[in-house]
């Protein structure tokens, strides 16, 4: 039987979290590209911005006005995809099983970083960053306390490339009544991997990428990250933690500066790799807060930076992997190295 080379034949991954495969073409990296690459020219911000509605004693688009704050800020969302008195009915319509939908309550609020308008994580000092992983916490519990809270998705945009609509440095929280479709899918393929092996599967991967290290791009004593065996953007992450953890309340003080440090790497390695301040989709998948116990989950944290050969060139999910399966150009472990040696 041919012997299959990763590094140039077409082949399929499969992602154990989704139950999904993915089509890896390595030879495409070879074809002719007569487009530019460069990096855009760098983006002069002030420290203080009298426009923008998340800088400190500012009028928000909604037309409330923010404290003088001096460390991370929370506020509900002015304009709020998830609203707290929608009744959480179920409706066939026109007793039609193919038209079904199902009313959300939820609430969404926005966590500022940091009063200054100029920097990101990748920027902020470790006690900074290590404040936000406090607030994440906090928020955490507060909402998932609620009765009508089953899940909390605590996730950032970064970059107008990824629909941010204000570069001040912010992530958002989305508290629903049920649990996202992604989110469902995860738990139940972790289940799953717990129930035929014994074993947790994110307990099982960390400790294969860990002792393999092709595809770790940074580590700490207490979080791995590594460009997944099934990525399907070109520089996609996981964060993993090392122990078996299944929410933000379930750390200890070193996780949690453990954290916060490998908040700050993983955003820097993706500038210096771009030679920008790289845009990307970051969420926590942890614990929902229905009262269940969800075997084998283990909490994580994906990165999705939509960027492929420079930082003007974006990755597009279209076409084959609109219509048939996800796909992508570069193997993960070439991805890798290039995130270790910090160049394309």
């Amino acid at each position: 039987m041919p012997t299959l080379d990763l590094s140039l034949h077409p082949h399929r991954r499969y992602n154990p979290l989704l139950g999904e495969w993915i089509l890896v073409s390595p030879h495409r990296t070879r074809r002719p590209w007569s487009g530019q690459i460069e990096a855009p020219p760098p983006e002069h911000r002030l420290r203080y911005e009298p426009d923008c509605y998340l800088c400190p004693g500012n009028v928000r688009a909604g037309g409330a006005r923010n404290p003088d704050f001096d460390q991370t800020f929370v506020f509900d969302n002015d304009f709020a995809a998830l609203l707290p008195d929608t009744p959480h009915v179920e409706v066939n319509l026109h007793d039609e099983r193919l038209l079904r939908l199902q009313g959300e309550p939820g609430v969404c609020r926005v966590v500022v970083f940091s009063p200054r308008h100029d920097v990101t994580l990748a920027d902020m000092s470790p006690p900074e960053v290590g404040e936000v992983v406090r607030v994440w916490t906090v928020q955490y519990q507060e909402l998932g306390a609620r009765d009508e809270i089953n899940h909390v998705l605590i996730f950032e945009n970064k970059g107008a490339m990824m629909g941010c609509s204000n570069p001040h440095p912010h992530s958002q929280i989305w508290a629903s009544h049920r649990i996202p479709t992604l989110v469902e899918r995860e738990l139940s393929a972790q289940r799953l991997h717990l129930e035929e092996s014994g074993r947790c599967l994110l307990c099982e991967y960390a400790a294969l990428e860990a002792r393999l290290g092709e595809r770790v791009v940074a580590e700490n004593a207490h979080f791995l990250c590594v460009v997944p065996f099934w990525a399907t953007w070109p520089y996609e992450l996981l964060v993993l933690p090392r122990r078996h953890l299944i929410s933000l309340s379930d750390f200890d003080d070193d996780e949690r500066v453990g954290l916060a440090d490998m908040l700050s790497t993983s955003a820097r390695m993706l500038n210096r790799i771009f030679s920008t301040d790289c845009p990307y989709s970051m969420g926590i998948h942890q614990a929902p807060t229905d009262g269940r116990e969800y075997p084998g989950l283990h909490l994580h944290l994906h990165y999705f930076p939509p960027l492929l050969r420079s930082a003007t060139i974006k990755k597009f999910l279209v076409g084959y992997e609109m219509a048939a399966e996800p796909q992508r150009d570069l193997t993960p472990e070439q991805a890798a190295e290039k995130l270790r040696r910090g160049r394309l």
